[in-house]
């Protein structure tokens, strides 16, 4: 019915690129990791890691991957441990938001995604590997960090 593709910043857990629509093409990883670029502009070498999905291995992910100077990694066959990061937030999002709405339009269905994605997980939801910091306030740490270097 609906399907959400994510790029997930591995150092701060925020979601940084996401894209979502009714069919798991894979235009839709490609757009979920256009997002992260335009966001986060990243440097050549980037290494992405995902889990073996056909979208992943596609040759249009593998071009664009490969036009911004990337790595691709995915996971070992039938180990979900190799992305779990991934899917602890997938984990988080059906917990804790979609298996208590009952949605009437695949727009109301985006909408609240969206809405989990920037104002609750990225700004509030607080992580044990974050210290107990949402990624929003992660990030802002490090960059105090940063700067203070």
């Amino acid at each position: 019915w609906l399907y959400l593709a994510v790029v997930i910043d591995l150092c701060s857990r925020k979601v940084v690129g996401w894209s979502m629509g009714s069919r798991m093409k894979a235009q839709l990883v490609c757009d979920a990791l256009t997002m992260a670029i335009w966001q986060r502009q990243p440097k050549t070498g980037l290494i992405h890691h995902s889990d073996r999905g056909s979208q992943y291995a596609s040759k249009d992910f593998r071009r664009l991957l490969k036009a911004y100077g990337f790595k691709g990694s995915m996971s070992r066959k039938g180990n979900c441990w190799d992305n779990a990061v991934a899917e602890s937030f997938f984990g988080s999002l059906k917990q804790e938001r979609v298996q208590w709405r009952h949605y009437q339009t695949r727009y109301e269905a985006q909408q609240d995604i969206l809405d989990y994605i920037s104002m609750f997980y990225n700004s509030r939801r607080l992580h044990s590997y974050l210290d107990y910091m949402n990624p929003n306030e992660y990030e802002q740490k490090l960059l105090g960090m940063k700067k203070a270097a």
